[in-house]
């Protein structure tokens, strides 16, 4: 199945000030994150964020909070988002496909993922977008998700997906803007 932009949110999942900075190949990471959530918003394609106990981890990067409305912003205290039913009131039924980022792969991407997959929705993790301190732990929760059916993607697949085409003025502003 491809990722239809009609159909999709983005989540970015915990990418905040004091935990961002442990992660492996951070700087990168960011770059990849608002790299995607930039194509996300020129498409019309939801972004929503969740924020893993900001009293004590920070809110979001102040990078991504002036790209995303304070209102798609929820916090959590669970690892998983549908979980802790943050989530519930900005995830649109008529969305059913979830493109996840963020931090940190092995836990609260791998739970919210696999959560989200169990609830009938259709779970695709970008991989260049999601990130843990240790790469190996990326790496095993890559190969879990994987193995349950979540289907991992690149940013690029994402961005291809939602366009669909080449030839119409949108594509041709991507492309020249994040393509090249």
């Amino acid at each position: 199945m491809l990722i239809d932009r009609q159909r999709s949110s983005l989540l970015l999942i915990d990418m905040q000030e004091r935990l961002l900075p442990a992660m492996d190949d951070a700087d990168r990471l960011l770059d990849n994150v608002v790299w995607t959530v930039k194509i996300a918003q020129r498409l019309s394609v939801p972004v929503l964020v969740s924020e893993q106990y900001p009293k004590g981890l920070g809110p979001t990067v102040q990078t991504l909070r002036d790209l995303i409305p304070a209102e798609s912003i929820v916090p959590k205290m669970h690892f998983s988002c549908v979980s802790d039913g943050c989530l519930k009131p900005l995830l649109d039924e008529s969305r059913p496909q979830v493109i996840v980022c963020g931090i940190e792969s092995h836990i609260c991407v791998l739970q919210t993922s696999m959560d989200l997959q169990s609830s009938g929705r259709q779970v695709f993790v970008v991989a260049d977008c999601v990130a843990s301190r240790d790469p190996s732990n990326r790496g095993l929760a890559l190969e879990r998700l994987r193995q349950h059916g979540v289907v991992i993607v690149s940013r690029e697949m994402v961005a291809f997906e939602w366009l669909g085409a080449a030839g119409s003025e949108e594509f041709r502003e991507i492309s020249r803007t994040y393509l090249r």
